[in-house]
């Protein structure tokens, strides 16, 4: 893994479905990264459940004290269109999980966002594992706060336009296209990296050999990220034909933790299609004349490498 010897604080922002919470008890048990707060959206499931499934989460992982602040209800101009039929009614694939001892905070998660920015900005990674709802009307009020930030890294798009909600459309950017591109429209060189579908469709697989191994490990974070998947593997056998479900969220997360994961990455301009036809699609412009490049596209990911940080935090024992 790459060293690095500064701490690393993480701002984590959520739709919290079953595979988000994969992701938040790998930032939970990662050595060196700890997980400042988290702010949810509505995207996977609407925002109380979204919002519930972070405080479980976060409580299975042994770090309920964790400040959650809820966010928006629904895209910034359409209606909320859920991943309910992907995840399960409860995000949860039904596991019917106990209520969270903790609550959400008082404070909006788009405040939130705009005071840590300010506050804390260069020492604080931020992570967007959802819809870009909180970040993109946090941009309206500052303009600058994805440069106030380390880095950026955004669960989003499909960079090869191999769609999982749309022919061509991965869901988060499709759920609230117009807040991906006021993201895109504000990002500027070395402050934001997209983790998209189509490096969690060819490296974070979770083939029936990698269930396995994941079930073997025995402890109750393992057995805890399993059970939360089962609606997702019917889904992906059904609908996306690959040899087992991925983890896209997890993925994103895994390259956060450590960028040393990253096998391919490209630099470039994209937008954001709006349009209903094309809704969410990446508009890449690659050719020599493009405008200049605005995000760095994670393309490729060290797989056997993601497993292994997979399999490490959820073999910790988390705290009582």
């Amino acid at each position: 893994m790459t060293v690095d010897t500064v701490p690393l604080r993480l701002v984590i922002d959520t739709d919290t479905g079953s595979d988000d919470a994969v992701a938040l008890l790998m930032a939970a048990r990662a050595p060196g990264a700890t997980i400042e707060a988290v702010t949810t959206v509505a995207g996977n499931v609407p925002l109380p459940l979204a919002t519930r499934n972070a405080l479980i989460t976060l409580e299975v992982a042994g770090i309920g004290g964790v400040p959650v602040h809820a966010g928006c209800e629904q895209p910034l101009l359409r209606p909320l269109e859920t991943a309910q039929h992907v995840h399960g009614a409860d995000g949860m694939s039904g596991a019917n999980l106990p209520d969270p001892a903790g609550a959400p905070t008082g404070e909006h998660a788009v405040d939130g966002l705009l005071r840590l920015a300010h506050e804390r900005g260069p020492e604080l990674t931020l992570v967007t594992l959802g819809p870009m709802t909180n970040l993109a009307a946090a941009l309206v009020h500052d303009r600058r706060l994805l440069r106030r930030f380390r880095h950026t890294y955004c669960m989003a798009g499909a960079a090869d336009a191999h769609g999982n909600i749309t022919a061509t459309a991965e869901y988060n950017v499709w759920a609230d296209p117009e807040a991906a591109a006021i993201v895109c429209d504000a990002a500027t060189p070395g402050t934001v990296t997209w983790i998209g579908w189509d490096a969690s469709r060819h490296d974070a697989v979770m083939t029936p050999g990698r269930q396995r191994r994941l079930r073997e490990v025995g402890t109750p974070l393992a057995l805890f990220a399993d059970r939360i998947n089962r609606a997702v593997d019917t889904w992906a056998t059904e609908v996306t034909g690959l040899p087992g479900y991925d983890l896209p969220d997890p993925l994103a997360m895994a390259v956060a933790l450590d960028p040393g994961l990253i096998r391919h990455a490209e630099t470039a301009h994209v937008r954001v299609a709006t349009g209903d036809e094309a809704r969410g699609q990446l508009l890449i412009d690659r050719r020599r004349g493009a405008t200049g490049a605005n995000l760095t596209l994670v393309r490729r990911v060290d797989s056997d490498g993601f497993e292994g940080m997979l399999l490490a935090a959820c073999r910790a024992i988390a705290p009582a």
